[in-house]
């Protein structure tokens, strides 16, 4: 179980992972050092699952997100399916869901043109993928990998 200090740091990395060290000792109020061996802890112990930079989408020409959910001929998880489409590159997660569809996954690309691209000749052409439904994003309000904290 993590203590207040630690879930403090968390917070305090989850807002900036590059923020230095005597940083994050000075507003948790402890030596760096000791910081710095809770840090490595909770990688160790998988709490810190890695870091990221978080490029910006539309840098790269990378406007346009679309949610599609992949209908297999079999019902349930099939790993390999799953890895099929996790391969795919513009895909960014793929989720194994609940409900008439298999898969739920999350794509960004240039645009409407890429997309249809994409699902005929990347998604489609999977073994097992019978049917796809898509729903492109007009205008993101929210978009983090951040977990909420609670302490």
């Amino acid at each position: 179980m993590l203590d207040d200090v630690s879930l403090n740091i968390l917070k305090i990395l989850q807002e900036k992972a590059r923020i230095p060290n005597v940083e994050v000792a000075r507003q948790v109020e402890m030596a760096p050092s000791a910081v710095l061996e809770r840090i490595r802890k909770m990688e160790r112990q998988g709490v810190i699952d890695g870091y990221e930079v978080r490029l910006n989408p539309e840098q790269f020409d990378r406007r346009q997100i679309a949610f599609i959910e992949v209908r297999t001929r079999s019902v349930g998880d099939q790993p390999e399916i799953g890895r099929s489409l996790a391969a795919v590159p513009e895909i960014q997660e793929v989720h194994y869901v609940a409900g008439e569809d298999c898969y739920l996954v999350k794509l960004r690309v240039a645009d409407t043109a890429e997309l249809a691209v994409v699902i005929r000749e990347k998604i489609a052409v999977i073994d097992e993928v019978v049917a796809t439904r898509t729903a492109t994003v007009l205008r993101t309000y929210k978009e983090t990998l951040r977990i909420p904290i609670r302490s």
